[in-house]
């Protein structure tokens, strides 16, 4: 008699799950989408407390395991229906039933488990009394026009004539052998692509090369992908070859006493193979060839046995508040400027001369308009971080905090992209629609509303490099490497 109740309980047990599995799926979609808001302070504060770091990355988790539930869900759902319509065989009401028992019990039992560890997790969220999330708002401010390019700057203008002289051999010796290599080198958000890129666009240099390549290598290095990639530039066709030394081979046809230019942006890897393998693939090009390189790292500068070090640093304290004045204060008024002016020099100083930073925290503080909000970027506890020297700027992290939760999570993705890669504008709003990160409301389109979150981070300096129709609508653009390693 004690073994049947016993048998008694647990089938009860077992039938409470399953014909409570619809409000538990409701219950754990309903927390998916609360998530993102539960979240935002917990992701302010994680990259200075650690304990806060690990509670989110249990949250997230959690986050990724919901979400594999309610689509199993679904597709059980979706399939049983498929079967009551297709099957060319009546089962009995009693095989229906059991299979949809068997399958409804694994999901709830699934759910259980989820529902004990996200109980643990909520425990342990009361002893850092995170703030409240803000709700779920749209956003309101758009910056129509795009920031200032740090290259108007003088102070930049002598960089690029420094370069160009070197690229184009007006300052270099006569009778030099070997490869002639150029390295640009500073720290990340410093402009160093964006100079490359002018170097390789001008017209001088267009002219005065038969070929020029321009690869991102990035880390980490593929040897396979980069020179894959150099052949497809050179034979302007899609390239078939995935062996090295193929690849390395056809290089060397295309270049045979050509004159070049190889620009390697993004260079990472201190593997001495990297020259071995472009010395011994590029050796028969014409002598007046030159190799333009990008890196952060000084020992890329030496592994590459550069000619001709660039070093570019910080803006100077003058040009830094040049550039931080365009942007920050455009479209206010002169009596607004005075009273802002003497906050916005501490906010520069406090920018360390970095471009990136200036630029896009110019653009932030270009939608704040009350003193009380400038003094509260001023005095973020976001500048107290030693985050500077581990590549991410204090700028970035407050545009992103600032970011509404919607659009926060339509930046994330992102990181999806390679670096340096070509975002089709178009390809990325139906991704996020794909994603069901556009949640529009009746009175605009979903369409719309993605262009409208593309614009503000845009606006916001999140993306670069824009390409635009005809109709000067953007319909491509890039992630500076910073910004990706960011999302």
């Amino acid at each position: 008699m004690r073994l049947a109740s016993v048998i008694e309980e647990q089938i009860r047990n077992q039938l409470t799950l399953v014909l409570g599995v619809e409000a538990e799926i409701q219950s754990l979609t309903d927390t998916l989408r609360s998530i993102p808001y539960v979240l935002e302070d917990a992701e302010r504060r994680q990259v200075q407390e650690k304990s806060v770091e690990g509670w989110l990355e249990k949250l997230k988790d959690m986050a990724y395991q919901m979400d594999d539930v309610v689509d199993e869900w679904s597709t059980a759902i979706h399939r049983s229906q498929i079967k009551k319509v297709n099957s060319s065989w009546i089962p009995s009401p009693s095989c229906l039933c059991f299979q949809q028992v068997v399958s409804r019990r694994d999901i709830a039992l699934k759910i259980k488990g989820i529902k004990l560890q996200l109980d643990a997790i909520d425990s342990d969220r009361a002893r850092f009394n995170f703030a409240p999330s803000r709700s779920e708002e749209r956003p309101q401010r758009l910056i129509t026009t795009s920031a200032i390019d740090i290259l108007e700057l003088p102070e930049r203008d002598m960089d690029i004539a420094s370069i160009l002289d070197h690229v184009l051999g007006r300052s270099c010796p006569e009778k030099f052998a070997g490869p002639y290599i150029i390295s640009i080198v500073g720290n990340g958000g410093m402009g160093k692509t964006t100079l490359a890129q002018l170097a390789y666009n001008h017209p001088e240099v267009k002219a005065h090369f038969d070929e020029r390549i321009w690869i991102c290598v990035s880390d980490p290095y593929d040897p396979i992908r980069v020179f894959g990639a150099i052949v497809q530039i050179l034979q302007k066709d899609s390239c078939n070859l995935s062996d090295l030394e193929a690849l390395q081979q056809k290089v060397q046809t295309c270049v045979f006493r050509k004159k070049f230019l190889l620009v390697l942006d993004d260079v990472w890897t201190e593997d001495y193979r990297l020259r071995e393998q472009l010395k011994n693939t590029l050796y028969n090009g014409v002598v007046e060839s030159r190799i333009l390189v990008t890196t952060r790292k000084e020992n890329v500068v030496m592994m590459m046995g550069t000619t001709y070090k660039h070093p570019i640093g910080e803006l100077s304290p003058k040009h830094a508040q040049m550039l931080f004045h365009k942007i920050a204060f455009r479209g206010k008024s002169r009596e607004k400027e005075k009273e802002l002016e003497e906050i916005g020099e501490k906010i520069v100083d406090k920018c360390k001369g970095l471009p990136l930073a200036l630029k896009t925290l110019g653009t932030l503080m270009c939608l704040k308009n009350s003193k009380e909000e400038w003094e509260a970027v001023l005095n973020n506890e976001v500048w107290k971080l030693d985050v500077f020297e581990k590549d991410i700027c204090p700028a970035l992290l407050l545009s992103y905090y600032e970011l509404p939760p919607l659009i926060k999570r339509c930046f994330s993705y992102c990181a999806v992209f390679p670096k340096d890669a070509v975002i089709e504008v178009d390809n990325l709003l139906k991704l996020w629609m794909a994603q069901s990160y556009l949640d529009s409301d009746a009175s605009k389109e979903i369409e719309i509303l993605g262009r409208e979150y593309f614009n503000y981070l845009a606006a916001e300096s999140f993306f670069q490099d824009f390409g635009k129709d005809e109709e000067d609508h953007v319909i491509k653009c890039k992630m500076h490497d910073v910004v990706h390693d960011f999302a």
